[in-house]
């Protein structure tokens, strides 16, 4: 079974001036659950962190190994991922160290849940390590990814489109000052590639409910005009955000973990609001100070409960492989069934000339009469295929996924069918998500324009009042329809123009359409020729088509004198 492909890495690390997730430890050993009860060496894909044992007893901080053996395909039930919470109200050098030993213990028991849930995302599921105690030789294990499926899904879903900033207009004062900041945003957006970004955040919120970007300002001068700042998606078992216990839930640092390339010890690169430092061995090395005004690592969460977009599922997709796996092991019982032998003796060398042969000859004994047959027992594919359907569209309900195996009837509409076939469920889904990652969006918006500000090559001068995110998910669906409700409102000239733009649903940033159209409007009337003047008289007291009148010369004078 193959689960990907190794990136090719590098031990080489930054200063802690610059440490990013390119000067992150990168090869590590690690140690990963694959079972409940199974703790194994394995080689990760990515970097996984295995946090400092507790100085106590010697456990592993975060292992979560149940007392009671069970099968190695036993499903392991997760309930999303703990926050991160400190008891310290201010972060400095003198305990930064100690509130960092506080969530690590947390931290810990994170990094083995999304680790596993990375896993089983690229297909490394509990049936695999199936055991079959009768006939073991016919152990299929068959693995349908649903999980891959279902984020696939909501990747190309939720981010078809790239995320835009628009202009948001309050009052309509310093709309167009602003809205040219916010183009110039988007277009430094675009050079630093936040699309591709973007969806590797998102994969990341998928699979294990949380994720984190940092923004960092650029070192050094840019030559090829690149924005000031770098944007960089983050490991969630590499990296964290911790906040401060209160109904504030004020963010109180975040933390990148480092290893050293030769002696392989590991280390924490810290930031706050004000500070960066970098805990070693629980002591300080390094520190210094940054003007981001708030901290550069941002976690973006996918709901509440950090919970995964398939993790409710997970005894769903365990069950779908073994009902699958169960389905082609019956059929290769089927085929390869025993024979049973009734008053017939017969060797190991018999049984195997029977099979090269293909037949056997039986004497009966009166009263002992012999008899060769099959052992069979046919799974009935029917019912399993029934009780596997049901799981599947149980997995689509909760997950929010569309539904492709309905029928059509004459009378559907379109509405209609987006209902049935489970489109609406998915939006309302992406329309959640969306919630969330604006709030997250927000606090990385203020640190990329704390940069800009400071920046010297940037006349960027935006509030995030001024700022909008929008999501061109699903904006050329139904366009017909938005069409005719764009024209049916503005032929009523009941609401204002500006109204109609943003309720029709058609423009993906309303203002900015708005404003194009009045532009345009403005110069379509200053190029439009002037129409003659209609009902002027002149100086002989004509009216109407009479003004104006060219005099006849000639004999057309002389005629008309004489009429």
């Amino acid at each position: 079974m193959v689960h990907g492909r190794l990136p090719l890495l590098s031990r080489a690390t930054s200063s802690p001036t610059s440490l990013g997730p390119r000067a992150a430890p990168l090869l590590w050993t690690v140690r990963a659950e694959v079972t409940v009860g199974d703790t194994v060496e394995v080689n990760s894909d990515d970097v996984s962190v295995e946090p400092e044992a507790s100085k106590g007893g010697g456990e592993t901080v975060g292992s979560d190994v149940s007392p009671s053996p069970k099968p190695n395909d036993a499903t392991r039930t997760l309930h999303g991922r703990a926050p991160l919470l400190t008891s310290y109200d201010v972060i400095d050098k003198t305990n930064v160290a100690d509130a960092l030993n506080e969530v690590l213990p947390a931290f810990g028991v994170n990094v083995a849940d999304i680790e596993y849930l990375w896993g089983y995302y690229k297909g490394r599921q509990p049936i695999l390590l199936r055991e079959k105690p009768v006939r073991p030789e016919i152990n299929n294990r068959i693995v349908e990814n649903h999980a891959q499926e279902i984020v696939a899904f909501k990747l190309g879903y939720q981010l078809a489109e790239p995320l835009q900033y628009t202009c948001r207009k309050a009052d309509g004062e310093g709309y167009d000052e602003h809205s040219k900041d916010v183009n110039e945003l988007n277009t430094l957006m675009y050079a630093e590639d936040k699309e591709a970004g973007d969806r590797d955040l998102f994969e990341w919120m998928l699979v294990a409910g949380t994720a984190c970007r940092m923004v960092l300002a650029r070192a050094g001068e840019d030559e090829d005009g690149c924005a000031p700042f770098e944007l960089f998606a983050l490991d969630p078992r590499k990296s964290g955000v911790v906040r401060k216990t209160g109904y504030r839930d004020d963010v109180a640092f975040g933390f990148i973990v480092g290893t050293r390339p030769r002696t392989c010890e590991t280390f924490y690169t810290v930031y706050t609001d004000k500070f960066m430092y970098e805990v070693e061995n629980g002591r300080v090395v390094a520190s210094c100070a940054h003007t981001y005004g708030s901290c550069p690592i941002v976690e973006y969460k996918l709901n509440n409960a950090r919970m995964g977009v398939f993790e409710p599922v997970l005894p769903l997709l365990d069950a779908i492989d073994k009902a699958e796996s169960d389905r082609i092991n019956g059929i290769e019982q089927t085929v390869q069934c025993l024979m049973k032998f009734i008053n017939v003796d017969i060797s190991k060398e018999d049984f195997k000339e029977i099979m090269e042969v293909g037949g056997i000859k039986l004497e009966s004994r009166e009263g002992r009469p012999g008899d060769v047959d099959i052992l069979r027992n046919d799974l009935d594919q029917t019912q399993t295929q029934i009780t596997k359907d049901d799981m599947y569209q149980a997995v689509l309900n909760i997950c929010g996924m569309p539904n492709r195996s309905t029928g059509s009837a004459s009378a559907d509409t379109g509405a209609a069918v987006l209902l049935r076939d489970g489109w609406t469920l998915a939006e309302s889904h992406a329309k959640s998500y969306e919630l969330q990652m604006k709030r997250s969006e927000r606090d990385a918006l203020r640190v990329v324009l704390s940069i800009c500000r400071q920046s010297a090559s940037c006349d960027i001068d935006l509030r995030i009042r001024d700022i909008e995110l929008k999501f061109n998910r699903r904006n050329y669906e139904n366009i017909l329809t938005k069409a005719q409700t764009f024209t049916t409102l503005m032929q009523s000239k009941m609401l204002d123009p500006e109204v109609v733009f943003q309720v029709s649903g058609l423009f993906t940033d309303p203002e900015a359409a708005w404003t194009a159209t009045q532009k345009w409007l403005d110069e379509k009337a200053s190029e439009a020729p002037a129409l003659p003047e209609q009902n002027t008289t002149d100086d002989n007291g004509n009216i109407g088509h009479q003004a104006g009148q060219p005099e006849l010369g000639g004999d057309g004078a002389a005629s008309a004198e004489e009429a």
